[in-house]
């Protein structure tokens, strides 16, 4: 342990370091409250890290290291605190009341058994993903998010929808309210698999929201949102939120910015008043987070309710669509901007290929093309109108995750696909296209309808995309049982379809995880193995 010896002056006395100390909690004036809330953990005889005494005080890091430069301290590791000697030198400086109540902290001795569930599960999951802004809140957060929610709503039969989940509050919810209906939406199928392994109950569907929330996903009576925390990112959740929202919904909205940087909260709080919400609550520093120094790793829990003109906005914000909504990454706001004024930028729309004839451009191309075209989006949420043989899609950078899905939404013969960092692709596709890369681009040249029972039923139902997934195999069942000389009801089918496959119930092959498509091949078998043996 290293001791930091006070200094004395030249009558011997402790020089304590409070002139620096006074002028920097006069200078914050009303605001010194975290200042002295800090100062008060720091002389209570415990060591803290500086990460500690960011999320315990709510503070931003710069704010406490300012803080940290002006006090006499003692060094064991990176631990640091005020010497006892030393803490009867601040006593009239500290902040003797306590931080705001938490309204549920009073309830989490109660779901002991949760909490150390929700730390084995937190720990145990996928790491975070920078260009997503993924930041992971602590497990006693997420604990208290569904104590709150079971405070303030009745969630037996109640339906909530997680608008991403990288903190895991799903399993919150399903730990602590066993009897509400879950359904996650994310990009991350990293985290869509890992909540499907914890056998709680949660419904998983993929879901990139600058391109559309899944129709599984809407009518939900709650939502709760913990997005990037910029305008366009917290715009894009919220919005999305309500899509999925039932008329007299709420949503949950978990945002924080640093104390240094109100205008950026308030361009967060314009973005969410141009849906016109009103706001139930707000819960100061409610949510801490594994990180996130920047902003105090903590923030507020808002409760915000849709009005009448509410919908309406949402329409208009989602017309006005950006990629750009995350801090890092190819689909920051900032790369945004900086291409947007950089001079002489080219244009991201790909060329499209002397080799290459199509009927339909997907996505965004060059405006003095003459083919027919349609939005990334638009071709996600529905069937195209007229039949294409030969799609030309441009994938731009940061939207790679939906590439699998892009081809499962069409029933074209040959699809070129243009675009950087291209992933690879799963194997199920192999049941409907001959996939060849090249350096920027992918062709998809479909396959013949294949033989064998399960092969046909499989591609029967990725052949429709956009189709529930359920439905489809049910009637290609009914199909194969009627092609046997038996005869096979719809309830008798979907019996099987349960037994083999019970997530696929109300999810289109769309909006299913990769792991759940990847699961699909032998479930498919697993029904005709069982039909089989009953017809």
């Amino acid at each position: 342990m290293e001791r930091v010896e006070a200094e004395r002056d030249s009558a011997g006395q402790v020089r304590t370091g409070r002139d620096g100390l006074e002028r920097l909690l006069d200078a914050a004036g009303a605001e010194s409250r975290r200042l002295r809330h800090a100062l008060t953990l720091l002389c209570d005889g415990q060591w803290w890290t500086l990460a500690d005494l960011v999320r315990a005080s709510a503070t931003s890091r710069r704010t406490i290291e300012t803080l940290l430069r002006e006090l006499r301290l003692e060094q064991d590791g990176d631990r640091l605190r005020v010497p006892l000697t030393h803490t009867p030198d601040y006593q009239d400086l500290l902040a003797v009341a306590p931080p705001p109540e938490d309204p549920v902290a009073h309830l989490v001795p109660h779901y002991a058994h949760a909490l150390e569930r929700l730390t084995e599960s937190i720990a145990g999951a996928p790491r975070a993903r920078h260009v997503l802004d993924h930041v992971s809140a602590t497990p006693d957060t997420v604990l208290r998010r569904a104590l709150l929610l079971g405070a303030r709503f009745w969630l037996p039969g109640t339906r909530l929808l997680c608008v991403g989940d990288h903190d895991l509050t799903s399993l919150a919810v399903k730990l602590v309210h066993p009897e509400a209906d879950v359904t996650v939406v994310d990009i991350d199928e990293r985290i869509l698999a890992y909540i499907d392994d914890q056998d709680l109950g949660v419904r998983t569907r993929w879901a990139d929201l600058r391109l559309g929330l899944p129709a599984s996903a809407r009518d939900h009576d709650l939502a709760l949102t913990d997005p990037p925390y910029t305008p366009e990112g917290a715009g894009l959740f919220v919005a999305r939120a309500v899509e999925g929202l039932t008329d007299d919904g709420r949503v949950l909205l978990a945002y924080g910015a640093s104390e240094r940087t109100p205008m950026l909260a308030f361009k967060v709080q314009q973005a969410l008043s141009e849906l016109n919400l009103t706001y139930e609550a707000i819960y100061p520093d409610f949510n801490r987070y594994l990180g996130a120094e920047a902003i105090g790793s903590a923030a507020d829990l808002y409760i915000l309710r849709p009005t009448t003109k509410t919908r309406p906005a949402v329409t208009s914000r989602l017309s006005r669509l950006t990629t750009a909504i995350y801090t890092q990454g190819p689909q920051s706001v900032e790369t945004s901007q900086n291409a947007l004024t950089a001079p002489h930028t080219p244009s991201p729309a790909p060329a499209l290929p002397l080799d290459f004839d199509p009927d339909l451009l997907v996505g965004d191309w060059p405006k003095d093309l003459r083919q027919p075209r349609v939005k990334l989006s638009t071709w996600l949420a529905k069937p195209y109108a007229a039949a294409a043989d030969r799609v030309a899609i441009a994938v731009p950078p940061g939207l790679e995750t939906a590439l699998p899905r892009l081809l499962l939404a069409t029933r074209a013969g040959h699809v070129r696909v243009l675009g950087t960092d291209l992933p690879p692709l799963p194997d199920v596709l192999a049941a409907v296209y001959k996939l060849s890369t090249d350096a920027g681009s992918l062709d998809a040249v479909r396959l013949p309808p294949p033989d064998g029972e399960a092969p046909s039923v499989l591609r029967r139902i990725l052949d429709h995309g956009h189709a529930k997934l359920a439905n489809t195999w049910r009637e290609a069942l009914i199909a194969v049982a009627r092609a046997q000389g038996a005869t096979l009801t719809k309830n008798e089918a979907r019996t099987l379809i349960r037994e083999a496959a019970p997530w696929s119930d109300d999810l289109t092959p769309l909006e299913a995880p990769l792991h759940r498509l990847a699961a699909l091949p032998s479930a498919v078998a697993a029904t005709i193995s069982a039909l089989t043996t009953t017809t």
